[in-house]
């Protein structure tokens, strides 16, 4: 398993009364009088606040109420008759889906969606730069995006396609480690790439312990909640709503829950509640609705300090952050707010992100939060992947069993001419960053499995894509028997102090690939196709298909043959080549 993105009802019935604390965006003094109101969910509501106090009699006259925010329209086309709430409309159309898909709207505006570009990790010589640094990363985002837009018809643009992320969303059945006291065993394999005979790929697995759903300790969960008009499509608000109720059953009575809203004001639309409590926590989901801008700063402020309150001692404690990611009020930036975020992970309270929707997804801010924050980053786009990420994977998204987790291999240049590391262009480090403990680097979640491939050239092999040089240094030959040099550091949670894993990579080439070889170097291969194509050498997505459907195995869930599937509808859309005359 890996670890470890409607209109606003005008009352929210039915929940209990201490259930809202609005913050606006500014520092709106308020009467005695009006102070000593009891707190309503109504102060969820933009402008909410104001007009109850209003009909209550209390408002101040010396601070006017701010108008209400603008409510969007309803969906056109409704599916149910004239006079059903538009909430009804939206889960009627949820319901409707096709096979657990989730279908957006027709979008009027024009698609702003915001990805990072990171150019490939090249080719390195082994003679004369034999060491690669990166940090291990369970974000499976990526994978979920574009799997979306290959199902709307569409192919993704190349910097939505992050090429770790489409291969870790998959269990390749790696070995359990034999003991907590080393929280994931390794397992490494060398065999031919499919796409050259001439050269040779490296998979190097790492799998984290597993640890039952009952004995995952006491949970302090915090959902932000992004409730700004962006979020008033299918596809967002209605689909995170539809897919927060699958965790509900599961929580627990010493698990304790909040609900954090924001838009142009911040809210806790749910104090810190007993998970037993059900129905009040369901109540509190059903009663979200969208409208206004987008102040997600202040909503993270607001949710960790919820989270502070709260805080478990030996606990999990998370805040996970539901959006488009379209921050348009207050800090808005991308690097100010994950230095934001930087700052608050030191109490001890991780950041998850979740993406939803399309036009304007900011995966970008998504992807660099959850970095920040020491949590993992991922993309819903149907029930089936929310029920995935919330409920069926819950101990790896949430329950951290090995922080800042690098790995460090140095190639034997007597055995290696070249390598290249595919993906994790977002966690390449440096060299000293290695022995460094302060370098951040990726955390990973129980019974998580994370998967890191190389593309080598052996010496004397014919498929080098670097010339040698004329005037080359000879390389000494030694430890002919060792392909590489493995090192792993992890932190314990709560531990400043990295522990150090070392072990040999045989040199040991086998006759063919495995069958997680195989269908760990299709997803390569379909993510590097999406990319531009610049290192598949010619294996096109027929190819990925066939190579996928060959290394299926037990496939429980369908998730392999889905991505074979994608391959086939990628081939189908990709621009015919002009006819040679």
């Amino acid at each position: 398993m890996n670890t470890l993105r409607v209109t606003l009802p005008l009352l929210f019935a039915g929940l209990v009364a201490g259930a809202g604390v609005l913050a606006s965006d500014g520092p709106a003094a308020r009467s005695p009088q009006a102070r000593s109101l009891p707190e309503t969910t109504a102060d969820c509501m933009p402008g909410g606040g104001a007009l109850y106090r209003r009909l209550a009699g209390r408002a101040t006259s010396s601070v006017p109420a701010p108008p209400p925010m603008p409510v969007a329209s309803p969906s056109p086309a409704p599916l149910l008759s004239p006079g059903v709430a538009p909430q009804a409309m939206a889960e009627a159309k949820l319901a409707a889906a096709p096979a657990g898909r989730f279908a957006p709207l027709p979008r009027d505006m024009p698609e702003r969606e915001n990805y990072a570009h990171r150019d490939a990790n090249p080719v390195h010589l082994a003679a004369t730069d034999p060491v690669s640094t990166f940090g291990l990363d369970v974000d499976t985002g990526s994978y979920t995006n574009v799997r979306r837009m290959l199902d709307e018809g569409r192919l993704p643009p190349a910097d939505a396609v992050r090429t770790e992320e489409f291969i870790n969303y998959f269990d390749y059945g790696y070995a359990p480690p034999t003991t907590k006291a080393r929280p994931f065993s390794v397992t490494t394999e060398l065999a031919p790439a499919p796409w050259n005979a001439d050269r040779r790929l490296l998979l190097v697995g790492v799998q984290g312990y597993e640890v039952p759903a009952a004995e995952i300790p006491a949970a302090n969960l915090v959902f932000l909640v992004d409730v700004s008009g962006s979020m008033d499509a299918p596809d967002k608000l209605p689909l995170l709503k539809a897919s927060l109720r699958q965790i509900v059953p599961k929580l627990r009575a010493r698990d304790r829950i909040s609900l954090v809203t924001y838009a142009g004001a911040t809210c806790v639309a749910l104090p810190s509640t007993p998970g037993d409590q059900h129905a009040r926590i369901v109540a509190a989901i059903d009663a979200l609705g969208a409208g206004g801008s987008t102040n997600g700063a202040a909503g993270i402020d607001l949710a960790y300090a919820q989270a502070a309150k709260g805080f478990i001692k030996g606990g999990v404690n998370r805040v996970i952050l539901a959006t488009d990611g379209d921050f348009n009020v207050g800090t808005v930036g991308v690097k100010a707010l994950s230095d934001r975020i930087a700052e608050k992970r030191k109490s001890g309270i991780a950041l998850t992100t979740l993406g939803f929707g399309e036009g304007n997804y900011n995966d970008d801010m998504a992807v660099e939060l959850a970095d920040a924050g020491n949590g993992s980053h991922h993309y819903i786009d149907s029930l089936a992947e929310g029920r995935r990420v919330l409920v069926d994977e819950m101990s790896a998204t949430l329950l951290t069993i090995a922080k800042d987790v690098k790995v460090q291999v140095e190639f034997n240049p007597a055995v290696v001419a070249e390598y290249r590391l595919v993906g994790y262009e977002k966690r390449v480090l440096a060299r000293e960053d290695f022995n460094n403990d302060a370098v951040d680097a990726g955390d990973i979640g129980a019974g998580a499995n994370v998967t890191a491939l190389y593309e080598i050239t052996l010496k004397g092999a014919k498929g080098a894509r670097i010339a040698p040089l004329r005037y080359g240094a000879a390389t000494e030959s030694r430890g002919s028997g060792e392909l590489a040099f493995l090192r792993l550091r992890y932190k314990a949670p709560g531990d400043g102090k990295s522990q150090l894993i070392e072990q040999p990579i045989p040199a040991d080439v086998a006759p063919g690939a495995s069958e997680r070889l195989r269908f760990a170097a299709a997803v390569a291969a379909f993510a590097e196709n999406l990319r531009g194509g610049k290192y598949a050498d010619g294996f096109g997505y027929d190819k990925v298909a066939t190579l996928a459907r060959g290394a299926l195995g037990a496939d429980e869930g369908g998730y392999r043959a889905g991505m074979a599937r994608l391959a086939d509808i990628a081939d189908a859309m990709q621009t015919p080549k002009a006819a040679m005359p």
